[in-house]
């Protein structure tokens, strides 16, 4: 297995900027604000041949009484009890706080193997400004710069060694037989997206608080269901643009855009008690527009009536017309009612945006609706569909070759559409149809 490294400090000594080269990515939000990172956040980082898993986590302050700095210390300390290993970040230009002691005696009390690492140490040669941090008791202080990327291969292999990891060589890897299917929770701040992931997990692993936009990156969380593996991703509310004031909640939104489309399928949750509204119909209007496969579920059911459960359902009709292809339930997160059947649909969303269609049974549908209705003329010309083939899944792509197919309505579009879906039974994803018309090679010569 993955040796897990926890990454924990007071806000602002740059635990994200670290995380970030330690892993190789940008899947960190880093800004010049203090306690922008609030769930933890995993990701995968490599040392030669050795892979390990780093956890970032939110400015650890261990005597938060109340809100959401009691809640992200509670994270602090999940994400100590997972890890193998502490890497204690402190700012080597602010110097040592009263709060870098505080840290320093409840990881002492977590008894966790820890290592000493000062932040913001570029171009500091001499190392006299680090010999405060000697205080906090945990032996040498190494120097490095997340952001220039100094020291990083001497911190993570003084991680590493008491670890005694094994030959990668050694070990089996079932990836490609069980690749994991990655479910993205999305929709508006404060409709239970982090309560449904943790009642799934059946754990408090993300922070849920009752505060709308509580969540701010896009979290992974890796979970496995009746042996299939997933890679849950709990995303950030997406806001109006004119309720984005924040540069961290501009950065939020685009975090939870790549999660949808790096997603398999994506599961759009809407409030029972607020109605479907104009920003859910923006949201949907997205994961479509990503081609990424979707179901639909309704939380907190259990707090309306009978009369705003009949508004709710005509508003799916009114405002998300463009998703009848999704099937749609009705939940309750916290009374954990109704989550069976959205399992089930997640994972025939899934087959349906990754079924594999043959290109003599597509141009025999193709053929078959020709007949049964051509498509209209355009002018002087009527389309000629002459054969079909797949190209591309998750979404499914059909590409349909032959003569004048630019005349092609929407409408046809449509009536093709159906008769793709109901033959091969494509619930939960969208269907992207292409025509590509032959060119006439008398087109350009002379008469």
């Amino acid at each position: 297995m993955k040796p897990v490294v926890a990454l924990v400090g007071r806000p602002n000594v740059g635990k994200s900027t670290l995380f970030n080269r330690l892993t190789q990515t940008r899947d960190a939000i880093v800004a010049d604000y203090a306690g922008l990172t609030r769930d933890r956040h995993y990701g995968n980082g490599r040392l030669g041949k050795h892979e390990f898993i780093v956890i970032d986590t939110g400015g650890f302050e261990p005597d938060a009484g109340s809100g959401i700095y009691k809640e992200m210390a509670k994270q602090t300390r999940q994400a100590v009890a997972e890890a193998d290993v502490v890497i204690f970040v402190v700012d080597a230009r602010e110097g040592l706080s009263a709060q870098d002691h505080d840290i320093a005696n409840e990881l002492r009390r977590l008894g966790k193997p820890c290592v000493l690492a000062a932040n913001k140490a570029e171009g500091m040669h001499d190392g006299t400004k680090l010999v405060d941090f000697y205080e906090l008791g945990f032996g040498d202080v190494h120097g490095v710069s997340a952001a220039h990327g100094q020291g990083m291969r001497d911190l993570v292999e003084l991680a590493l060694e008491p670890l005694n990891l094994a030959d990668p060589d050694d070990e089996t890897d079932d990836d490609d037989v069980n690749k994991p299917i990655k479910l993205a929770v999305a929709g508006r701040p404060n409709v239970g997206k982090s309560t449904l992931i943790n009642t799934w997990l059946g754990e408090e692993r993300l922070v849920a608080f009752d505060m709308p936009g509580t969540t701010r990156d896009a979290i992974s969380v890796p979970f496995e269901r009746n042996g299939q593996r997933f890679e849950l991703i709990d995303t950030a509310g997406l806001r109006r643009k004119g309720k984005v004031f924040e540069a961290i909640e501009k950065f939020s939104v685009v975090k939870t855009l790549q999660a949808i489309e790096s997603a398999n399928v994506v599961l759009l949750l809407l409030d029972a008690t607020q109605g479907v509204t104009d920003q859910d119909a923006h949201i949907a209007g997205y994961i479509l527009e990503s081609g990424r496969a979707v179901v639909i579920a309704i939380n907190k059911w259990d707090a309306v009536d009978s009369y705003q459960r009949e508004q709710i359902q005509r508003q799916i009709e009114t405002r998300l017309p463009f998703l009848k292809f999704a099937s749609l339930h009705f939940i309750s997160a916290i009374k954990r009612q109704g989550l069976g059947p959205v399992w089930q649909a997640i994972a025939q969303a899934h087959k349906s945006a990754t079924r594999k269609m043959s290109t003599p049974v597509l141009t025999r549908l193709l053929l078959e609706a020709v007949q049964f209705q051509a498509p209209q003329r355009g002018g002087m010309f009527r389309p000629k569909l002459r054969y079909a083939h797949q190209g591309g899944m998750n979404p499914p792509v059909i590409i349909i070759h032959g003569n004048s197919l630019e005349h092609v309505t929407d409408a046809y579009k449509r009536f093709l559409e159906g008769r793709f879906r109901k033959e091969f039974d494509l619930v939960g994803t969208p269907l992207r149809i292409q025509f590509k018309s032959s060119q006439n090679p008398f087109a350009d010569k002379d008469s």
